[in-house]
């Protein structure tokens, strides 16, 4: 029986989004044949100070010991049953456009939990058809292949205007989450949980970054 996910408080949200960063590098020390990693040095790698890093590893507890740093393959154990890097999701992509294409393309297969199993575009068939050796069916479909396929996790690469109208139906079904590029904010039960992703915000803060950064 696969050992339960350990049980953490509530963290912030920055510090959540750093968790598969960790891990990621994490696997990078381990894989070098690293035995110990202290804060700085995942600081130099990450680009990120170490303060933060020895603050986002504080909400687990004593994760390490001063003077030693952390051992990297407990750590990267750690991270793993905390991320339930043994439990694979199946996830399900809507709208295969160009960013939705890309996405197929490179499916998450190394060194991820997730896998997209399946798609759906308004110009595929009822009957589907394979893109990058994905299912890609009619939208007309969906809740029926959901369900079929056991998603869990639907990636929106749609229009904002059609964004909404598929989370309605979405809600109507058991998928957990929505990790959505549409520009617009979803709004949708309890049950179901939103990442949005703004392209355009993302640039556009990352110019005003750099702008300020040479003023």
């Amino acid at each position: 029986m696969k050992p339960e996910p350990p049980k953490v408080p509530r963290i912030p949200q920055a510090t959540t989004k750093r968790l598969p960063l960790y891990y990621r590098f994490l696997q990078s020390f381990n894989n070098a044949g690293q035995t110990r990693v202290s804060s700085q040095e995942l600081s130099e790698a990450m680009k990120i100070d170490s303060a933060t890093i020895r603050r986002d590893f504080s909400h687990f507890g004593a994760l390490g010991k001063k003077g030693y740093g952390y051992d990297v393959a407990n750590l990267l154990e750690f991270f793993r049953h905390t991320l339930d890097q043994d439990e694979a999701s199946n996830v399900a992509l809507v709208g295969v456009g160009s960013l939705g294409s890309a996405f197929l393309k490179y499916n998450f297969q190394k060194n991820h939990n997730t896998k997209i199993v399946i798609a759906f575009d308004n110009k595929a068939p009822v009957e589907g058809k394979l893109m990058s050796d994905i299912p890609v069916f009619n939208p007309s479909v969906m809740e029926e292949k959901l369900a079929e396929y056991g998603v869990e996790i639907v990636i929106f690469t749609i229009p904002s205007r059609s964004a909404q109208e598929v989370a309605d139906r979405l809600s109507k079904t058991p998928i957990k989450g929505i990790l959505n590029f549409a520009p617009i904010r979803l709004v949708v039960p309890d049950h179901i949980r939103v990442q949005s992703i703004d392209l355009s915000v993302e640039l556009q803060t990352l110019i005003y970054l750099i702008r300020n950064e040479l003023a």
